[in-house]
């Protein structure tokens, strides 16, 4: 007789199977069962593969301050530890892992990348977050300068109450730039004014980060300070895995398969059975047919707004506020180009001359585009021909009622062509070769309307003593990928400990600082 414990993990993005990997390798006590909806595996941080080539949904890069997560990728995916593609064809100099694998001759590698991030704003790049570099002060003119800076006097002796986004925003930069580079592309993100948005969403993205912090960076860098902090948007390197981030999930899946873990595809999990303080069962559809699997710990991922709306007996306040949350869906457009229209003017070397960079804002109120990567500059290896082609990924934000979010491919496709022209990426649609749109429901967690409640709706949660919500979705919180995975550890240690204080699960990413460590 089995006298093992079932433990379900309800998601098979970075939270759920970090919780089942780290479950099945701390404990013999545990089955593992991952219900995954989709066909692929690491959710946003999926990897699609296109004709030989490779989009990264959102971008996403491997930074953590955490040393147990940078042990972590690098058990699953090691640090190279010989020149990638690009790194030999331009001669490029980085730090390697002695010992590491060489990406020319095996995938399972991570690599170092260069993190060049820009705003495109009236035709002229940005460096984000801004910069106090002459560019940027040519690229804005003395009026214009003059105007930034003396708004940022303003703000820093009259500080606003930090109780929306666009405040919180204009205390960090002043009036001027938050209209320059925050107001119109945090709208075209979420679909609500700044004013209208919790500011804890700012301060836990950008934590901390204003001019008077990229002042301080500028002088710790020109001093040579040490074991300054180091806030993560302005970071110059970050690790990437050789295939794209959806080879992480991959990797890891395939080993908790061979510890004994049971991993079902598009197993859409659509009911929660509730007896008392404890969940009995979940319910999930796969192929068309109802299956009912039976566990004693659940660990979730799926957005709370499903989650409790698939409970029986849940009172009313957490009811309304879970069916409240509201979520951002994302359309992205993979075009493939001979050529792109944009000149490079850093002293960045690139295969082809291209712009480095690998994501780039866009902050232009005649487009719907929110952002478009450059898959090229994330690893050499997400693009077929990197000699002759640029692979582009188009990013939009809506939501699935909008009559954006239904257009076909073909409507999608000649939208996004036609932007690229109007914005100077390409200068004419004969540039394209190719194309292919995804989508991904529910990809942003937002900080509005029922968001306000939400702390009732954590007090709830936490009196099923066997239910534990991680991640950016399972917690409704816009997490990074090494937060979305610390949640996990967090979890875990409660699960194998017995402890029914989940506090510090839903305490990660809380703080206002994220410090460097180990440096």
């Amino acid at each position: 007789m089995n006298s093992k414990k079932h433990a379900i993990i309800i998601g098979g993005g970075p939270a759920g199977l970090t919780a089942a990997y780290e479950l099945l390798t701390q404990s013999d006590e545990y089955e593992v069962t991952v219900l995954e909806a989709s066909d692929m595996f690491g959710g946003i941080s999926k990897t699609v593969a296109y004709h030989g080539n490779r989009m990264d949904m959102g971008g996403h890069r491997f930074f953590s301050k955490a040393q147990e997560v940078n042990d972590w990728w690098e058990k699953m995916l090691p640090l190279q530890g010989a020149p990638s593609y690009d790194d030999i064809k331009l001669k490029r100099e980085i730090p390697l892992n002695a010992g590491g694998p060489d990406p020319e001759k095996t995938d399972e590698t991570m690599l170092i990348r260069r993190r060049v991030s820009r705003i495109y704003f009236d035709g002229k790049f940005y460096d984000y977050p801004i910069s106090l570099k002459p560019q940027t002060f040519k690229n804005m003119g003395f009026k214009n300068t003059m105007k930034c800076g003396f708004s940022y006097l303003g703000a820093m002796l009259h500080k606003l109450p930090e109780d929306n986004l666009e405040n919180f925003y204009i205390n960090s930069f002043g009036r001027q730039l938050y209209s320059m580079f925050f107001e119109y592309y945090t709208e075209n993100l979420w679909g609500r004014h700044p004013s209208e948005i919790d500011a804890s969403w700012g301060a836990q993205r950008t934590k901390g980060l204003s001019i008077g912090g990229i002042i301080k960076d500028v002088f710790g860098k020109l001093f040579n300070v040490k074991n300054r902090e180091v806030n993560t948007s302005l970071i110059e390197e970050f690790k990437y895995p050789k295939l794209g981030p959806g080879q992480l999930w991959e990797v890891t899946a395939k080993k908790i398969e061979e510890l004994g873990g049971i991993i079902i595809k598009n197993a859409e999990v659509t009911e929660l059975k509730k007896t008392g303080s404890l969940i009995t069962s979940a319910k999930y559809t796969k192929n068309g047919q109802e299956n009912i699997i039976n566990g004693d710990v659940f660990v979730s991922s799926m957005p709370i707004k499903d989650l409790v709306g698939g409970m029986n007996d849940v009172p009313a306040e957490p009811a309304r506020i879970a069916e409240g949350l509201p979520y951002r869906d994302y359309m992205t457009l993979g075009v493939l180009v001979d050529k792109l229209a944009l000149k490079n003017l850093t002293d960045m070397t690139t295969i082809g001359d291209i712009v480095p960079d690998c994501w780039v804002y866009v902050q232009d109120r005649n487009v719907k585009m929110g952002r478009f990567q450059i898959y090229n500059n994330w690893s050499p290896y997400l693009v077929k021909d990197i000699e002759n082609t640029v692979w582009v990924g188009l990013e939009y934000f809506c939501n699935d009622t909008d009559e954006f979010w239904n257009q076909s491919e073909e409507e999608f496709a000649a939208l996004g062509i036609e932007e690229m022209i109007k914005i100077g990426l390409i200068d004419s649609k004969a540039r394209v070769l190719d194309t292919h749109m995804e989508k991904v429901k529910k990809a942003y967690p937002a900080y509005f309307d029922t968001y306000s409640d939400i702390d009732t709706l954590i007090d709830y949660l936490n009196t099923i003593d066997n239910l534990y919500c991680v991640g950016r979705n399972g917690q409704h919180r816009y997490n990074n990928l090494d937060h979305s995975m610390m949640t996990s550890f967090e979890a875990v240690k409660c699960i194998l400990s017995g402890s029914t204080d989940k506090s510090a699960i839903w305490n990660v990413n809380t703080e206002k600082e994220y410090h460097e460590e180990g440096k």
